[in-house]
């Protein structure tokens, strides 16, 4: 994990790739958890007989249920230190180019955009790619807006 200390030092590395995330795994039950919190029980999704013999040969993971998964990957890949919160202000330019298959291991890549002063604080954009080991495509690239007020 990279630590910045302080705004000037984020500021700093913008333009720059900060690092990787660990390696997580995808279970079913991590998948059953989040059709039950959304109710998006679609087979593909939670039904691995079916699945099997659909066109991804096994039940794959939200795309939301991934998205789900970066705020704790960046947690992962730095910190600033000095500051009181940070909190989410949105996404641009979210896109899923490749599925999850069920047991997949992912992690992300953070790439710090921008640093400005605004919405009480200063907005730090970055943009994540969440990778599937062994994967050819991403399965997750988002551009994340926060807000982190020293």
């Amino acid at each position: 994990m990279r630590t910045f200390n302080g705004i000037a030092e984020l500021e700093a590395a913008v333009g720059t790739h900060v690092g990787h995330s660990e390696w997580h795994t995808i279970t079913q039950a991590q998948i059953d958890a989040f059709a039950t919190a959304t109710g998006d029980h679609q087979w593909i999704h939670v039904d691995p007989e079916r699945a099997a013999q659909g066109p991804f040969g096994s039940t794959i993971a939200h795309g939301y249920l991934t998205l789900s998964l970066v705020p704790m990957l960046v947690w992962e890949v730095y910190a600033i230190e000095g500051v009181r919160m940070g909190v989410n202000y949105g996404a641009d330019k979210l896109r899923f180019p490749a599925p999850v298959p069920v047991d997949s291991r992912v992690r992300a890549g953070v790439e710090l955009l921008s640093v400005t002063p605004g919405g009480g604080g200063h907005q730090v954009r970055s943009r994540v790619t969440v990778e599937r080991e062994g994967g050819e495509k991403p399965v997750c690239v988002v551009d994340t807006v926060s807000v982190v007020v020293a």
